[in-house]
């Protein structure tokens, strides 16, 4: 049916006197003798129209004010309070009603409630604002990584192949339960790539791949972790994005990190200046302040080993104990970014064995050319490194991890054929959207949560 976006209505003020077609649910309404008014919502904007029914005019709407019907209204656009613009009602068409038993009663509703019912929950403020946000962020990292001329590439969600190493991946089968094999091998060469499949954990090794013929490509999509972490910051399916840049060393890297991170919190703050508002009133008081002095100073940079030394001499009582050679915790990442540099770091050059196989070796073999962004507030939402070129190097760092050196032929092999220096990192989107949005717990920042024991 033909009608305008209701941000357009708020949007273009030459409107005002015209005649328009609405759509959107209802939001809430309220009855008085004389006029009755409904507050309708698209999904276009945070803000609500108001349609106002004069009694007077003959209009049908008693069926149009139960809370969650959607409705089609045909109006004239008139400026009502603070001249804010408004829809007097010619005619309201009842799209599809809605029982009194609708779950999105009261004006505020707990998150964890609203969880129960992800398939209703993007008609509340919050989430409507959150998917907004969302949106507005995915199309400026787009459109940082093409005007930078990276290629942007579809990596497989199906590998063979554990990008991380960890053996946290979820099987891709069409067998499933069966007793008729007689071992494992049997097993897998009868199933439907005739060897072991999983969903893939990142897109990296693929994307290195890509970046050895394109020079800069970067892939954006779902990765999948069959991690028993059941914490605000763990996901099982989530969005990844990975830029790949060839002829490049770490510090090429942190450049191009920094700079992605400062234009999408820059066009966000442009683009969404009543979202980020909302958020800042009812989510996390000084966010946008927050925002602003994070893109407005250059990032620190640290080293591992310095950032150790720091944190021994703070005087804090850590719940996990620090030493040279663990694996930094968000408290301590926390305190790196908030309370010694207050603003965003990078911090470089971890001990090999915390990190992954296909990060480059330093000099001092005892570290690798890694690099994590932390930020206040949140601690790590980017991880990266130079990667591994020379080919003896990254098979002896297999082996001695005990990995199948058979699953990552073609990867072993861009070592041989023209290798050259590149790097890159991985930003996971979710973290990403609750640092911008003040959102305390990432199944509020996607739109269908999939986390260990829970899938809807």
């Amino acid at each position: 049916m033909k009608h305008i976006d209701i941000k357009e209505v708020f949007a273009d003020k030459a409107l005002v006197g015209t005649k328009v077609t609405v759509c959107g649910w209802v939001r809430t309404a309220r009855d008085s003798k004389n006029v009755a008014f409904i507050e309708l919502n698209d999904g276009t904007t945070l803000k609500h129209i108001q349609i106002v029914v004069d009694k007077a005019s003959g209009v049908a709407y008693e069926d149009a004010l139960k809370l969650g019907s959607s409705l089609k209204v045909e109006g004239t656009v008139v400026e009502g309070r603070n001249e804010i613009p408004e829809i007097n009602a010619e005619s309201i068409t009842v799209i599809g009603t809605c029982p009194a038993e609708y779950p999105l009663q009261k004006k505020r509703h707990t998150l964890e409630f609203l969880r129960t019912m992800p398939h209703l929950r993007g008609r509340t403020n919050t989430f409507n604002a959150v998917m907004r946000v969302r949106s507005v962020l995915a199309q400026a990292i787009h459109n940082y990584f093409k005007s930078k001329n990276f290629v942007y590439v579809n990596t497989p969600l199906i590998t063979g192949s554990d990008c991380e190493g960890a053996g946290e991946m979820f099987q891709v089968t069409t067998i499933g339960y069966n007793t008729e094999y007689k071992n494992e091998q049997e097993y897998y060469e009868n199933d439907f790539f005739g060897k072991k499949a999983g969903l893939s954990v990142s897109g990296q090794l693929e994307g290195e791949m890509a970046a050895m013929a394109m020079g800069k490509i970067y892939t954006f999509g779902p990765s999948f972790r069959a991690e028993n972490s059941n914490t605000p910051k763990h996901l099982a399916e989530f969005w990844h994005v990975e830029p790949e840049i060839a002829f490049a060393e770490l510090p090429e890297v942190i450049e191009t990190a920094e700079d992605m991170v400062k234009h999408v919190i820059r066009t966000l703050l442009d683009t969404c200046p009543n979202e980020m508002k909302f958020f800042d009133e009812h989510f996390e008081k000084g966010l946008i302040d927050r925002l602003e002095d994070l893109i407005s100073h250059d990032f620190g940079v640290v080293t591992y080993t310095e950032a150790i030394k720091l944190l021994k001499e703070s005087g804090e009582n850590f719940v996990y104990p620090v030493e040279w050679g663990c694996d930094l915790q968000t408290e301590h990442e926390r305190y790196i970014s908030e309370k010694v540099f207050k603003k965003a770091v990078f911090v470089t050059d971890y001990p090999k064995e915390i990190k992954s196989f296909y990060m480059k070796q330093n000099p001092d073999g005892k570290t690798v050319a890694a690099v994590d962004l932390l930020v206040p507030g949140v601690g790590e939402i980017i991880g990266g490194s130079e990667r591994e070129a020379d080919y003896d190097k990254l098979v002896a760092t297999m082996q001695e991890r005990g990995m199948n050196l058979d699953l990552y032929t073609d990867y072993l092999e861009l070592r041989k054929y023209g290798s050259v220096p590149h790097g890159g990192f991985g930003l996971g989107f979710e973290r990403l959207i609750m640092y911008v949005t003040g959102m305390q717990n990432i199944r509020d920042v996607i739109l269908f949560p999939r986390t260990v024991g829970s899938i809807r």
